[in-house]
């Protein structure tokens, strides 16, 4: 069962003429990035920023990867806290994601996601939650997307890339999936983080593709990998739903586990359910004997009186080389506790 609406199928295909017609208008799209970029003057935040972006529409494993890096500078003594657009939510203003007592509906759901690590902040305006969150003791910040946003300085910028997704037929909107040209992100990135492996793309993987372009830019391996009590839900057939920019992604990862997949159902990213789908999902799981199950980001959407009857499948990042991660975020973790005149950070 898919309810999603899908991008068009020629972002992902070389052989239709349709991104050569609607190229046009992705060069001015790509022209009014630039000149917004030109015209703004980036302003520096009280503490260090790190920003996790993509080039993709849609999702490609960003927050997953924030989480990570937001959970290694707290481990390592750095009251680091997360700040997100809050896609889909109500907020306007600054105002501090309480995990607990909030909706998707108000903030999002990423942020819901990011606020069971660490203190979130949620805003329109990147520049105004970084300020709030400072003068809530804040003494870094990770960003959740703003790769494209020019009106915030980072002191550390990292690219994810999904290799299981790569970047369709390599066009800017509307010709493709592309917010921005691949080389221009990657010009303005510190590292870039592959998940999956080197994955797929052009051949020698995305480490070869990312160095014709920075032939000195470091890229990290990562991958996403279940907890065990997500393992644990599979051990009777399931039925999986997901509202997330890549449902199939999903989908995919549990047939790679092993997983006896009675049947799927795709909506729409960001996806509100309503009772009536919980029902129909729950009936359906039923008649073929199975558990409903979703991912955590699907799981903060769902109405409260429905979360019983779903099993989540909680995933986190596994990167491949972790003092190299370490490594990364070293020199941001100093100039924290370097403004706060506090022990050097315990990454190894």
């Amino acid at each position: 069962m898919d309810r999603t609406l899908k991008s068009p199928e020629f972002w992902e295909r070389g052989d239709s003429i349709l991104p050569a017609i609607l190229a046009p208008l992705g060069g001015v799209y790509d022209a009014c990035a630039r000149a917004r970029a030109a015209l703004t003057s980036p302003r520096s935040a009280p503490v260090p920023v790190v920003c996790v972006g993509n080039v993709l529409v849609g999702g490609a494993g960003k927050t997953p990867c924030a989480i990570a890096l937001l959970s290694r500078l707290r481990a390592a003594g750095i009251d680091a806290h997360a700040v997100s657009r809050g896609y889909g939510g109500r907020a306007t203003e600054p105002c501090r994601v309480d995990a607990g007592s909030r909706s998707a509906d108000a903030v999002g759901d990423e942020p819901l996601l990011l606020a069971r690590v660490a203190p979130t902040w949620v805003a329109r305006d990147k520049v105004a939650a970084v300020r709030a969150a400072a003068n809530d003791g804040a003494r870094a910040v990770v960003l959740d997307d703003g790769l494209q946003n020019p009106t915030l300085k980072k002191d550390l910028s990292v690219l994810v890339i999904d290799s299981s997704i790569g970047i369709g037929n390599g066009r800017v909107l509307p010709a493709g999936p592309l917010r921005e040209p691949l080389s221009r992100a990657l010009d303005r990135v510190h590292a870039a983080i592959v998940l999956d492996g080197a994955g797929m793309g052009e051949p020698g993987g995305w480490p070869e593709t990312i160095g014709r372009f920075r032939a000195s830019l470091p890229v990290h391996h990562a991958r996403l990998v279940p907890t065990a009590t997500a393992l644990s839900s599979l051990e009777r057939p399931v039925l999986a739903f997901a509202g997330i920019g890549y449902p199939a992604k999903f989908f995919s990862m549990l047939r790679g586990m092993g997983c006896d997949l009675a049947g799927t159902v795709a909506f729409p990213d960001h996806h509100r359910y309503t009772p009536e789908d919980i029902m129909g999902i729950v009936e359906a799981a039923a008649a073929r004997d199975a558990r409903p199950v979703t991912t955590a980001k699907d799981a903060v959407r769902l109405p409260e009186d429905a979360r019983e009857m779903v099993d989540v499948i909680e995933v986190a990042v596994e990167f491949q080389d972790e003092p190299a991660i370490d490594g990364l975020l070293r020199p941001l973790a100093r100039a924290a506790l370097d403004r706060a005149k506090e022990p050097e950070p315990c990454l190894s």
